[in-house]
């Protein structure tokens, strides 16, 4: 489904990744582990097309994307939800999700399935929110565009441990449904719950896999 082969990345003349290779199947969980600084977040940015300059292979769907623009790589049905979230925090619930809508099987009604919390928040704005509150609301936009996988960079990050504890039946629940995820992340007890395989990423480059 996402196959990396030899991704070398960084920021201006700054390589942060060296020759980075893994693959995410088909309705599986694949965690990318990694301390602060690892590489983890630039993999993510550098597969979706944030960062020019990218060297190396990087297909979805058996399409090459590298070198291709992120609302491209969208359209294919890769799906991103960065650490920072970047919901619109003027909006509402209900008017983020409207944002991320387009055709297909998710709704309102399923992705506030799969997150309960956000259904008695639908007009609540979005700046009026914790933070874990809008990673659930980040990770329902995305849905909201029924990408076939998803990039999720550092879910538990920063979060309370019963919000990491819906976040894991949220993914597990993706899986489920036949969404993929590639999760950048550094708490191991949480990945475990979660990854069907997983690669620890040091100093740029993969240095277990499986």
């Amino acid at each position: 489904m996402l196959e990396v082969r030899k991704l070398s990345a960084g920021y201006g003349r700054a390589r942060v990744l060296f020759d980075v290779s893994l693959e995410l199947r088909k309705g599986e969980t694949v965690v990318l582990l990694g301390p602060n600084g690892a590489g983890k977040s630039t993999t993510l940015k550098a597969i979706m097309g944030l960062l020019p300059g990218s060297s190396g292979e990087v297909s979805f769907m058996g399409k090459s994307v590298l070198g291709k623009q992120p609302y491209e790589i969208s359209q294919l049905g890769l799906g991103y939800v960065p650490e920072d979230r970047r919901i619109f925090t003027d909006l509402t619930v209900a008017e983020n999700l409207e944002v991320g809508r387009r055709p297909g099987p998710w709704t309102d009604e399923r992705v506030y399935a799969l997150f309960p919390a956000l259904a008695g928040m639908r007009e609540r704005p979005a700046a009026r929110m914790s933070g874990g509150e809008q990673k659930m609301l980040a990770i329902a936009r995305t849905l909201m565009g029924n990408p076939r996988a998803l990039l999720l960079d550092e879910p538990s990050e920063g979060i309370a441990p019963i919000l990491v504890e819906q976040f894991s039946k949220a993914i597990l629940n993706l899986k489920d449904a036949g969404v993929a995820v590639l999760l950048a992340e550094q708490n191991r007890s949480f990945a475990r719950r979660v990854a069907d395989r997983s690669y620890i990423l040091e100093r740029g480059t993969i240095a277990h896999g499986q």
